[in-house]
């Protein structure tokens, strides 16, 4: 029988993704209500009875967490069908040096446990929706809210959080890639609708990852932003903070935010202010004058549409490595890992705030709630398309 947890949708804990991080956030609802005896019994209950209905058992074969490896010339990328994830992306420095260029962990069990979406998928909705709620079609939606009263990244078990199908795998060829889907049930963390979400990477040309994100709405409109939440530092995952590298935006707004970094649906001109990347700088250059570093959603140029634009550039001067990235998004949520805090990674490295930056192109965040901004809204007619392309290179993209 399903469990409800007041005005939240009903939870059946035998077929989540994620039972154990499931009940801690039960337990930390009674905590805060000053019932943490009587949820220590209900969770003892709850944790045993989903032990019985598992007993019966393997776990099903597209349920099975894997590792798999696409490999195309120097370049190298490592994923989990949990959360459709980049667990690594290795290739050479200007020296020929191979390196791991993104953040993560050692084992399956560590990315199940992560609580700051690395690598992974993010969705239904990715970023902030203000609220936890938006009304579409005169229906008003209460969802899961997992960021105070907000929700962040698609609420309290979002795409980032369960076992993705691997439908196709090739590591072979001119385009090695695999293909992930994922069937988000209508009710979903209080999203309307089912979904049908197909993630694709692959490996192209020179040191190139296609990334294509699609989804289908099968009955209800509903809306929908998935990004792509990879932590990058061109100098190694283990090299430190990113401070140093420069990085270049095409973007000359950003949207601005309230102190939960929720929309207030206004624009502001880059210009002047440590938001400027029209022209590189170094990322620390001017980070001083935040609060706690960059986390913020940037308009870029050109808008949205099927044709993919420049969004960022970024170049490691010391390595020689460079990521320049394209997609046919609207946004680009610059963030730099400010909320990373002695997280043990890869070989026991420790990371810490600055540790690697985000580029996660987007729809803007809480569109559903603001008419001004481009839709996010996909209905059985009108599908989700959202490309992006990585080109991977040691050649210097501007003079630093």
């Amino acid at each position: 029988m399903p469990l409800t947890l007041f005005s939240c949708k009903p939870i059946n804990l035998f077929n989540s993704p994620h039972p154990i991080k499931l009940l801690s956030h039960i337990f930390s609802f009674f905590a805060k209500n000053n019932m943490a005896k009587i949820c220590v019994l209900l969770c003892f209950i709850l944790l045993a009875a989903s032990g019985f209905a598992n007993v019966s058992g393997s776990e099903p074969k597209e349920k099975k967490v894997g590792i798999y490896e696409l490999k195309k010339g120097d370049l190298s990328v490592k994923f989990t069908n949990w959360g459709a994830t980049i667990i690594s992306l290795v290739f050479p420095d200007k020296n020929g040096k191979l390196a791991d260029v993104v953040l993560g962990y050692d084992t399956i069990k560590e990315y199940t446990n992560d609580t700051s979406y690395i690598g992974a998928i993010v969705g239904r909705v990715a970023n902030r929706i203000g609220g936890a709620q938006f009304t579409l079609n005169g229906t008003h939606y209460k969802l899961v809210a997992n960021e105070g009263k907000n929700v962040l990244h698609g609420g309290l078990i979002g795409f980032s959080d369960v076992v993705w199908k691997v439908q196709k795998y090739q590591n072979e060829g001119d385009a090695p890639h695999i293909v992930f889907t994922y069937h988000s049930a209508d009710g979903e963390e209080g999203f309307p609708g089912d979904l049908l979400v197909t993630v694709s990477y692959t490996l192209l040309g020179d040191k190139q990852l296609s990334v294509k994100m699609k989804a289908k709405a099968l009955n209800k409109p509903t809306p929908v932003n998935l990004a792509q939440h990879t932590y990058w530092n061109l100098g190694g995952h283990n090299c430190g903070d990113v401070l140093s590298q420069y990085i270049k935006i095409f973007a000359s707004q950003i949207t601005l935010v309230d102190s939960h970094l929720i929309p207030t649906g206004k624009f502001a001109s880059v210009k002047g202010t440590p938001y400027d990347f029209l022209k590189p700088k170094a990322v620390g250059s001017r980070i001083n004058k935040l609060a706690s570093g960059y986390d913020i959603n940037y308009v870029l140029d050109g808008g949205a549409g099927n044709k993919l634009k420049p969004a960022a550039v970024v170049y490691d001067k010391k390595s020689g490595r460079v990521l320049e990235l394209s997609t046919n998004a609207p946004g680009l949520q610059f963030y730099t890992s400010n909320f990373l805090k002695d997280v043990k990674g890869k070989g026991g490295f420790v990371y810490e705030p600055h540790a690697a930056l985000c580029l996660e192109t987007q729809g803007f965040p809480d569109a559903v709630n603001h008419p001004n901004f481009p839709s996010t809204i996909v209905t059985p007619k009108k599908p989700y398309k959202h490309n992006m392309l990585f080109k991977f290179s040691t050649k210097a993209p501007y003079a630093s």
